[in-house]
């Protein structure tokens, strides 16, 4: 294990990885949401490597199918958080009171599988996977914290990049996007829609090389050389422009016949 952070002043110092692990279990059920593993660190004075080692340990022990425990301990990139097992759910509703909803549309789960299995993507190609405008959902998934902006792609008009939230990973009780189910389906639309965005920005590119093309006045001509201009044909007459014809030509004379 790494050296030991300064333990918080004020703080008795932990010294058994019991007493560490029930420090970490008594934070995370207190705090009721996801806890930096950095945090978790300077706190019990842990390198943050240490920390995430200790729970992930705590955390195989919570799934272990003869643990006596209803909860779970959820690893995240960044945080973890103690939450319930979910086939207890409906006994906690009752118990609490809580009425069921607050569901998901239809149409926001649509964008939201779009979003997970293609992250990070741009609201135009959520409209070609699903074949209509997702303005709503995206913006009430982005209300929700289930999906966030994450900067631009480099296209003509700069549009914003959405991915989905660690608050994603925690409402579908999963730790990593790689838990995902695989689905064909969505990844083969996913493929046309991508060919179909490739399409529309080739597109936009050719439209603006045609613009600019067209800024140049039709009736343009290039500046004639001063010496040129002074210059006296003979006969008055200039002599017609070299031909750019690839046709080639003998320099023999023609022979009478």
């Amino acid at each position: 294990m790494e050296e030991k952070k300064p333990s918080a002043p004020l703080l008795e110092p932990l010294t058994s990885a019991q007493q560490l692990e029930q420090a970490i279990e008594a934070i995370l059920f207190a705090a009721g949401y996801p806890m930096r593993y950095d945090k978790l660190g300077e706190v019990l004075g842990l390198s943050t490597k240490d920390v995430k080692t200790m729970v992930r340990q705590m955390s195989e022990r919570f799934e272990e199918e003869d643990t006596h425990h209803g909860i779970l301990l959820l690893m995240y990139p960044t945080t973890c958080q103690l939450t319930t097992k979910e086939q207890y759910a409906p006994y906690i509703r009752e118990a609490l009171g809580i009425r069921r909803g607050g569901n998901l549309s239809a149409s926001s789960m649509e964008v939201l599988a779009v979003v997970a299995y293609n992250q990070p993507v741009t609201r135009s190609f959520i409209d070609l996977v699903r074949g209509v405008d997702s303005s709503y959902a995206v913006n009430s998934l982005l209300d929700k914290g289930l999906i966030e902006a994450a900067g631009r792609l480099d296209a003509p008009g700069r549009p914003m990049l959405y991915v989905t939230t660690d608050k994603f990973l925690r409402v579908f009780g999963i730790r990593s996007l790689d838990e995902l189910p695989e689905t064909e389906a969505l990844s083969v639309a996913a493929a046309q829609a991508e060919q179909a965005e490739s399409a529309e920005q080739l597109s936009i590119e050719e439209q603006e090389l045609a613009a600019a093309e067209s800024a140049t006045p039709r009736d343009y001509e290039a500046p004639v050389d001063a010496e040129e201009a002074n210059v006296i044909f003979e006969n008055g007459v200039q002599p017609a422009e070299e031909s750019e014809s690839t046709d080639t030509f003998s320099n023999e004379p023609e022979k009478e016949e």
